[in-house]
């Protein structure tokens, strides 16, 4: 028998479009709800192609209520995972108001929908972002939130207005209460075994991956590294990197729990999904071209705005609750990602 059906937003980007390949080889049924801002339509077809399975897709922006009713009033949806929204940092400290915008009302109309509709399981992309500056490096889900730029308090935002709205449940008794899964990332990269999805960015990438790998290709002509002083052991930032199949295995994991006698009350809950060991930026240039046997041009930059020095996950609770831990090592990061380079230089061109 089919197992339920999940509306995907943002479900074409790089994380949502290897979310429908792990949820359409669970044999869930797959409703995709994408505004193509920073996507292609050809990774979904390339989904459907890695996992002979075809999924439904609206090329539709979760800020508009109607799109959301007419998609939930067709689809007989059960459960929602969000990834939909806008994820640079430095992006962020200059275009504030789209981010809060685009994250925060345009999760406010997705819940309202989902209400309305009665759907109210939820896995939430949310962000390691939303911590703050801490005397630990290793970061877990009982840290105090204290976001330092607007795209990490836009994820925090959010989770607070979840919070919120599962808590309103647990006063008025709902007999069908919210069931809210806030995932916390660290650093996703890799691609999928394949090379036929990765990560394609509009433009110049945000993020150290595809940079690297478009560098060693000869995409781009040299990588900026913002800031060598750092108080880290080389002076550049180190980050928890996690496999992005990694990451979405993650979300099924969560998905199942909120689906469990576990959640049967409701109720709101955040998980750390990292590897639980930090890299620097100079480690992860050093590591690909070992790994690639191609040389990185870089050059040092000053420092990002709203960038921390180093941050990693404490990922015990994800293991303890969800039964998930991250299986692949950053080589395995850097071959995935370097396959998918190779085979789409252009990316979904």
């Amino acid at each position: 028998m089919s197992k339920q059906t999940v509306l995907v937003t943002g479900g074409a980007g790089y994380i949502g479009s290897h979310a429908c390949i792990e949820l359409l080889e669970a044999e869930y049924q797959v409703v995709v709800v994408d505004n193509l801002s920073n996507s292609k339509p050809e990774s979904l077809r390339r989904v459907e192609r890695i996992t002979d399975k075809s999924l439904q897709f609206y090329e539709a922006d979760i800020r508009d209520k109607q799109a959301l009713a007419a998609i939930f009033n067709r689809e007989s949806i059960t459960a929602v995972m969000h990834f939909a929204g806008l994820k640079a940092v430095g992006e962020s400290c200059a275009q504030p108001l789209n981010y809060y915008h685009n994250n925060v009302y345009g999760t406010l109309v997705l819940a309202e929908a989902m209400s309305e509709a009665n759907v109210k399981q939820l896995v939430f992309s949310s962000s390691a972002t939303v911590y703050g500056e801490s005397a630990s490096v290793q970061y877990a889900e009982d840290f105090p939130l204290g976001a330092i730029n607007p795209y990490g308090r836009s994820k925090f935002m959010i989770e607070e207005i979840l919070r919120d709205l599962s808590a309103a449940d647990s006063v008025i008794g709902a007999q069908s209460p919210w069931k809210i899964a806030l995932l916390r990332y660290f650093n996703p990269i890799g691609a999928h075994e394949s090379g036929l999805i990765g990560e394609d960015p509009n433009g110049i990438p945000n993020n150290l991956m595809p940079y690297v790998s478009q560098v060693a290709i000869g995409k781009l002509e040299q990588l900026s590294v913002f800031g060598d002083d750092y108080p880290t052991h080389d002076g550049t930032g180190v980050r928890d990197y996690i496999h992005v199949v990694d990451l979405v295995k993650g979300h099924l994991k969560a998905l199942d729990v909120l689906q469990s006698e576990k959640f049967e009350s409701g109720g709101c809950k955040a998980y750390n999904l990292g590897t639980g060991r930090g890299y620097s930026v100079l480690e992860i240039i050093k590591t690909f071209e070992t790994v690639t046997g191609r040389k990185v041009d870089y050059k040092i930059a000053p420092r990002r705005a709203g960038d921390l020095a180093e941050c990693f996950a404490n990922p015990e609770l994800a293991y303890k609750e969800l039964g998930w831990k991250a299986e692949k090592n950053l080589d395995d990061m850097i071959a995935d990602t370097w396959n998918w380079q190779c085979q789409n230089p252009q990316g979904y061109v």
